[in-house]
C-alpha cells in the first residue's frame, strides 16, 4: 500500500519576484472590502505590492490543492486496484496509532 507523502513546496518570495512581465498575465478578481484593507496593510507592512501578495497567495492555494487532489485521486486508484484495508485491518492500525511511543 502507498505510503501518504505530505511534501509540499511554497513559493517564496524570491521566486515570485524574478518573475518578468513577459512570464506573467493579469487577472480580474472582486474582493471584498475588509479584506483588501488587510491585503493594503499587509502590502504596505512587507513593502510589496498587492499584486505580489495576490499572485503569492493564489500560487500557494494552487499548490496546496493540486497536491489534495492528487491524493485523492491516488486513493481512489488504490481502491479500484484491491489495495485496500479490511475494516478490522483498519480498526488495528488505528488502534495502534493512538498507543502512546
Amino acid at each position: 500500500m502507498r505510503q501518504l507523502t505530505t511534501k509540499m513546496h511554497m513559493y517564496t518570495l524570491e521566486s515570485l519576484g524574478n518573475m518578468s512581465a513577459a512570464d506573467t498575465t493579469v487577472i480580474t478578481t472582486r474582493i471584498d472590502a475588509a479584506l483588501r484593507a488587510k491585503l493594503e496593510a499587509l502590502a504596505r507592512s512587507t513593502r510589496r505590492s498587492k499584486s505580489f501578495l495576490a499572485a503569492e497567495a493564489i500560487a500557494a492555494y494552487v499548490e496546496l490543492n493540486e497536491w489534495q487532489i492528487g491524493e485523492i485521486t491516488a486513493g481512489i486508484n488504490e481502491l479500484d486496484s484491491g489495495e485496500a484495508l479490511s475494516e478490522k485491518q483498519a480498526e488495528e492500525r488505528y488502534n495502534r496509532l493512538l498507543q502512546p511511543r
